[in-house]
């Protein structure tokens, strides 16, 4: 797929504005009645690069996630179907079920409020194929390069909370979750997307049911009213427009679990291998990863000056323990400064100043390291056919003049 500066579907212009049909319509704010002379923009988002429009897709540029807290304006977008419109939060419900709870619940979002210890924390959302666009050979799907990925500030109950309620048997073995999202066939049948956790993931802290996101409700393209959030595993566990949650006693076999969707090769495979179903997993927790949000790639820097350098590195059911920079392409690393993170689940800030030796063109790579003792690999960590899991070094340009 190319570079994306143009959406891959159903594009046409009016006015200045692009439309991406009735479902999506009242997301788009037109540059043009908004007194702008800029490209469209995504009603309450910012900076983000459109991928694609049917489903929408959208992901940050690296140096706008600048922020420790991600704001709601920068927070990627991944939908697989049409978002649902003109929601009534008052008339949400959130049915708890499956085979292997006791007591079966119907709560709406007061409910929720009201029933359970209500927490905020800072968790990281990364989807599975974030790097894919570096694959090479290519693979299909949406071409993200370093920008789906958000830490923002979440307000819910913990799922473990609910589901103590609802009572679990004995036999639990998987936590998945229903959407009010529409496939893009149409077909009202057809569940668009039901994936999940094992419940051991469910019931930890950082599994939340959120309603909000930093100062708001959730965004409308980030699960407004309800949504789950896993923290650490691929952003396709944590389901929007939450309308439910079944307590599997198997493997969930719902809508994009099985076949080659968010799974990988059980072993390594050459570039371009045809992998059979049968020899992919699930993926699980993801990998540890660094993001360099400052200097911005391309920059130009006088050689007498230091060059301040900040990022994000996460990982997950880990911690990142250090963060190391290159600006030898390898050879030599010097250690930044890495904060704790803010609770279980959030991202790390880091940061450096770097000096270089003369003039001429050079890159910042990043590689940061988790608590298992895994770092970041200097190239592209294994291929395989959808392109997920690319947790190699980030790496910026820098000009010195």
């Amino acid at each position: 797929m190319k570079e994306l500066e143009t959406l891959s579907r159903r594009r046409f212009l009016q006015n200045g504005s692009v439309f991406v049909g009735a479902s999506a319509l009242a997301m788009f704010a037109s540059a043009e009645s908004a007194g702008l002379n800029e490209p469209p923009l995504i009603a309450g988002k910012s900076g983000l690069r459109i991928l694609n429009d049917r489903p929408l897709n959208a992901e940050a540029l690296p140096h706008l996630l600048v922020d420790a807290v991600t704001p709601t304006r920068h927070m990627f977008i991944r939908n697989n179907g049409v978002p649902p419109v003109g929601v009534d939060p008052s008339g949400w419900r959130l049915n708890i079920g499956g085979e292997s709870i006791i007591r079966p619940l119907r709560l709406s979002i007061k409910d929720l409020r009201s029933r359970y210890q209500n927490v905020s924390l800072q968790l990281t959302l990364e989807c599975g194929g974030n790097g894919r666009a570096e694959f090479d050979p290519s693979v299909p799907g949406n071409q993200w390069t370093l920008g789906a990925v958000g830490c923002p500030l979440w307000h819910g109950v913990r799922v473990r909370d609910v589901l103590e309620d609802a009572g679990l048997k004995n036999d639990a073995v998987y936590l998945a979750f229903h959407g009010a999202d529409t496939h893009l066939s149409g077909d009202p049948e057809k569940e668009v997307i039901s994936r999940g956790v094992p419940i051991e993931k469910a019931m930890a802290d950082d599994a939340l049911i959120a309603w909000g996101m930093n100062d708001g409700d959730l965004h409308p393209m980030n699960g407004h009213p309800l949504r789950l959030v896993v923290a650490g595993w691929p952003a396709s566990a944590s389901g929007k427009w939450l309308t439910g949650l079944s307590v599997r006693n198997q493997v969930h076999d719902g809508a994009k679990m099985g076949g080659q969707s968010y799974r990988v090769p059980k072993n390594p495979v050459a570039p371009g291998s045809v992998v059979d179903d049968s020899s992919m997993k699930i993926i699980g927790a993801m990998p540890v990863k660094s993001l360099l949000s400052v200097p911005q790639t391309g920059v130009r820097h006088d050689r007498g000056q230091q060059l301040k350098v900040s990022g994000h590195a996460w990982v997950g059911d880990a911690q990142v323990v250090s963060v190391d920079l290159s600006t030898d392409f390898g050879q030599t690393w010097q250690r930044a400064s890495l904060q704790v993170p803010a609770n279980v689940g959030a991202w790390q800030q880091f940061s450096a100043a770097l000096v270089f030796p003369a003039v001429g063109y050079y890159e910042i790579w990043s590689r940061a390291t988790d608590s298992n003792g895994l770092s970041q690999p200097m190239v592209l960590p294994g291929w395989n056919p959808k392109g997920y899991l690319n947790n190699a070094c980030h790496r910026v340009a820098v000009h010195v003049v």
